[in-house]
C-alpha cells in the first residue's frame, strides 16, 4: 500500500511542473504526452495493464505471440465491419454511441451513466451495457481495446487527471473480469486535455466527462 501510495505521490509532483495552456479556456493543464506517461507509471505498476499509449505494435507483438492470429489486407474492414455491426446491435437505447473512424471503433460511454459525481467504481446498473461490450470484444478477439478516461475542467488538474485514469482503469478492470485478456487492454488518462465541447457551459461539460473504448484492429506492424 504504501508503494502504491510512493508511487502516485511522485507522478503527482511530477505533473505539477509539466503543463500546457487549454485551447478552449486558456487555463492551465497539464501535458497530454507527460500526463498519461506520468500517473499512467503508478496505475500501471498496480494493474498489470498496459499505460498510456502504450506501442501498438508491441501489444499486437504480444498478442499474435500468444497466439491470435493477425489480420491483413481486405480482411480487416470486413472484420471491423461485422464488429461495428454487433455492437451497435448490443448497445441499442443502451446509452452508449458508437462511431466508426476509419479501421477504428469508438464507444462513448457518458459519466453521468457509468459513474457517480467524482467517483471511481462504476455504477452496478451499468454493468449490463459493459457486459454487452465484452461479449462482443469476446467473439472478435482480433482487435486491441483502448479504454481513454476524460473529465471536464472543474477542479484541479492533477486530481481530474487522477479521476480520469482511476475511471478507465474501472473500466478495463471490469471488461478483463468478463474474459478479456488485459494483454488486449490498454488505459490512458487525459483529465480535461482533450474536450469535445466547451467548458464554460453545463452541457459542454456533460459531454467532456466520458469514457471511450477505441477497439483497433490486431495486425502484424
Amino acid at each position: 500500500m504504501l508503494k502504491k501510495f510512493y508511487i502516485l505521490l511522485v507522478a503527482s509532483s511530477f505533473l505539477t511542473s509539466c503543463t500546457t495552456a487549454n485551447p478552449y479556456s486558456g487555463e492551465r493543464q497539464i501535458s497530454k504526452t507527460t500526463g498519461g506517461a506520468a500517473i499512467g507509471a503508478g496505475i500501471g505498476a498496480i494493474s498489470g495493464l498496459f499505460v498510456g499509449g502504450s506501442n501498438k505494435a508491441q501489444r499486437n507483438a504480444v498478442l499474435i505471440g500468444a497466439g491470435i492470429g493477425a489480420l491483413s489486407g481486405s480482411m480487416i474492414g470486413n472484420y471491423m465491419d461485422r464488429q461495428e455491426a454487433d455492437l451497435r446491435t448490443q448497445l441499442q437505447r443502451s446509452g452508449i454511441s458508437v462511431s466508426r473512424s476509419g479501421d477504428q471503433i469508438v464507444l462513448n460511454m457518458p459519466s453521468n451513466i457509468t459513474f457517480n459525481t467524482n467517483q471511481d467504481a462504476i455504477r452496478s446498473e451499468f454493468y449490463p451495457q459493459l457486459d454487452s461490450v465484452a461479449r462482443v470484444l469476446i467473439k472478435y478477439n482480433k482487435s486491441i481495446v483502448n479504454v481513454l478516461g476524460h473529465t471536464d475542467s472543474t477542479g484541479k488538474v492533477v486530481h481530474n487527471y487522477s479521476l480520469s485514469e482511476r475511471r478507465a482503469l474501472a473500466v478495463a478492470q471490469y471488461l478483463n473480469s468478463q474474459g478479456i485478456d488485459k494483454q488486449r487492454l490498454s488505459i490512458v488518462g487525459y483529465g480535461s486535455s482533450r474536450p469535445v465541447a466547451n467548458n464554460a457551459t453545463e452541457l459542454g461539460r456533460t459531454l467532456n466527462r466520458r469514457v471511450e473504448i477505441q477497439i483497433s484492429p490486431l495486425t502484424v506492424d
